[in-house]
């Protein structure tokens, strides 16, 4: 089943439990599946990692503007990002944790031959390609400066 057809599903479970946070997530999915579809070049069609793109770029703004809230003291509106991430999640694949990011770094520097904070762009490329969808680009790029500086 395609992304698309499990927002409509889970959609319609909410409509009807009357579950208005979770609703409001999934509107905002199935916008940003209306919006990728309609894009040049994407012929109607969304594939897996297109799909997997614009939903780490939701959850990537829904961290910043929690942040943002948190910091302002704005509880409310910080509460409703916390419930819009959580629903989101459950569509991305499970996140690789810190530890599973350092070995996997570790691992590109041993192979891409890094010897410090000049080839932090090497190995940021291969990091890239191979976490992609499964960790934060801001974390990968931490470890990576940590570990070759």
């Amino acid at each position: 089943m395609s992304l698309e057809q499990n927002i409509m599903a889970e959609m319609k479970e909410a409509m009807k439990s009357k579950n208005e946070p979770v609703l409001r997530a999934l509107r905002a999915i199935k916008a940003e599946i209306i919006k990728a579809k309609t894009e040049p070049g994407a012929n109607g069609e969304l594939d897996e990692a297109t799909e997997q793109k614009f939903l780490q770029k939701m959850m990537k703004q829904r961290k910043d503007a929690l942040d943002i809230f948190v910091q302002q003291g704005r509880e409310d509106l910080a509460q409703k990002e916390r419930e819009e991430m959580e629903v989101i999640e459950k569509f991305l694949p499970k996140q690789m944790s810190e530890d599973e990011i350092r070995e996997a770094v570790k691992a590109i520097i041993v192979t891409t031959g890094a010897a410090g904070a000049g080839d932090m762009g090497k190995v940021m490329g291969v990091a890239s390609k191979q976490m992609a969808g499964k960790a934060d680009g801001k974390t990968i790029s931490a470890i990576i400066k940590e570990m070759l500086g």
